[in-house]
């Protein structure tokens, strides 16, 4: 008997840099259609607190890969189902319907997901069906180890091994699918879960990588020198598109590999830079699936588990609404509210002022950002708060605590970021931008707080807790 293979799609709602599906079409052939499916779990998209504006992107993409899909011969099927432990018979379903001896992946990380895909790997092996696993979603897959067969838990160490695996190796590729009959498009079924507005970001295949190329090749040698200027936006934003799987990092790689014949060196500091950010969201789904904890909220420094964290609701509401009397604090957590979106250096800067200022646990940041980024995601989401707390690996030591004023007159000098999002300052002069207190004393203005905290007694008490420890 002859091969078969369907694929099963995931996070991955793209034609080209998909393993998985090239994979399966090579299988089949130009005169036989590749069964697809796409399981969504509503359940489950509420406990990784799926974001209303990622949904609806996600949503919006999957309408444009039907029809591309379609068009390709990929014969889609999409069902909604309770929880992921019904996903085997889902699949047992989908391989019994098409007579599959195969059915093509391509790897999710965290604990669950994994799971997941074990339990199905065994339903299927009953039916004497392979579970072919691919690494779509990665450009180095998790099995760069130290010399002692550890997994890295220093950033630095691991990217040197990042670039010589993708020296050895080279960029990853697949085939494009070839011409086939078209199939019949899917019909999306009705969802529940809410939807917010993610018109800003343009969805289809073709849009995404002409995004991606324009971005590398005509603004990221600027990346090095912009990346931490909140206010001149020259950032990719190409973040989103990496977490619903519209693009590959594969694609990266390949654009960037143009611009080098020796890469993953040999680039400029600006693209280079930002090849390094690519490194670090791959460092991070490593670590995911190599330390089940971190699914599971607890820290990678597991002592810091054991720290006393304040519990302060109502300085967690304000830090939400963007009202802390912190200008570059309240300027990023209103551009999230406004964008479900914000700029990477006030990321950084809105998370150290809640668990280092405000000494709150920083799962109540993390989870706050899961739930309104357009761009969430579980690993770089929890690395990135991890960080900020002193908690993770590779971590900013406790004792480094931003003085959210000195970051603010660092990286938006003349408060141009500053302005455009917090309106009660639009008039405050440069020279009070970043610590406007006293300017709006002596206007006698009380429509912009007074500083939620004293920054030099906030640090102390936080040093103080870690030194508890």
């Amino acid at each position: 008997m002859s091969n078969y293979a369907g694929v099963w799609l995931r996070n991955d709602l793209r034609l080209s840099a998909n393993p998985a599906l090239a994979a399966a079409s090579e299988v089949n052939g130009e005169q036989r259609c590749v069964p697809a499916l796409l399981l969504i779990c509503p359940a489950q998209m509420h406990e990784h607190d799926w974001a209303p504006i990622k949904w609806d992107l996600y949503l919006r993409q999957l309408e444009a890969f039907v029809t591309e899909a379609a068009e390709q011969g990929v014969l889609l099927h999409i069902e909604v189902i309770d929880s992921w432990r019904t996903a085997g018979k889902s699949v047992k379903r989908f391989a019994e319907q098409h007579g599959l001896t195969q059915v093509h992946i391509n790897a999710e990380y965290p604990v669950h997901e994994q799971r997941r895909d074990r339990a199905v790997q065994g339903v299927l092996q009953l039916m004497q069906v392979a579970l072919k696993v691919h690494h779509g979603s990665v450009i180095v897959p998790p099995v760069v180890t130290t010399q002692s067969g550890q997994v890295y838990q220093k950033f630095t160490p691991f990217a040197r091994a990042w670039r010589d695996y993708v020296a050895q190796h080279g960029v990853p590729r697949c085939a494009p699918l070839p011409k086939r009959a078209a199939a019949a498009p899917a019909v999306i079924p009705e969802i529940d879960y809410p939807r917010r507005d993610s018109s800003a970001w343009a969805v289809g295949e073709a849009n995404a990588q002409q995004i991606l190329r324009d971005y590398i090749n005509n603004q990221s040698s600027h990346y090095a020198a912009e990346r931490d200027m909140p206010a001149l936006d020259s950032t990719s934003r190409l973040s989103a598109y990496w977490e619903i799987g519209l693009l590959s990092p594969w694609q990266a790689a390949a654009v960037l590999s143009e611009l080098s014949p020796t890469f993953p060196y040999g680039l400029d500091k600006g693209a280079d830079t930002w090849l390094t950010e690519l490194i670090w969201r791959e460092f991070y789904l490593h670590l995911m699936h190599h330390v089940p904890r971190l699914s599971y909220g607890h820290a990678f420094l597991r002592h810091t588990d054991a720290l006393q964290w304040r519990q302060d609701d109502d300085g967690f509401q304000r830090w939400c609404e963007g009202n802390t009397g912190f200008p570059i604090v309240d300027a990023g957590m209103r551009q999230l509210a406004a964008e479900g979106w914000m700029h990477n250096r006030v990321r950084m800067i809105v998370a150290h002022f809640l668990v280092k200022d405000l000494l709150i646990d920083w799962r109540w940041g993390e989870r706050f950002f899961m739930q309104n980024l357009i761009d969430g995601s579980f690993a770089a989401n929890n690395g990135g708060w991890q960080w900020s707390a002193s908690t993770g690996t590779d971590a900013a030591p406790y004792f480094r605590v931003f003085n959210p004023t000195l970051q603010s007159e660092k990286f938006d000098p003349d408060g141009s970021y500053i302005r455009k999002w917090v309106k009660e300052l639009k008039d405050c002069p440069t020279k009070h931008i970043h610590a406007p207190g006293n300017w709006l004393k002596q206007q006698g203005r009380t429509d912009y707080p007074q500083p939620m905290v004293d920054h030099k007694q906030a640090r102390e008490r936080v040093l103080a807790a870690f030194k508890a420890l």
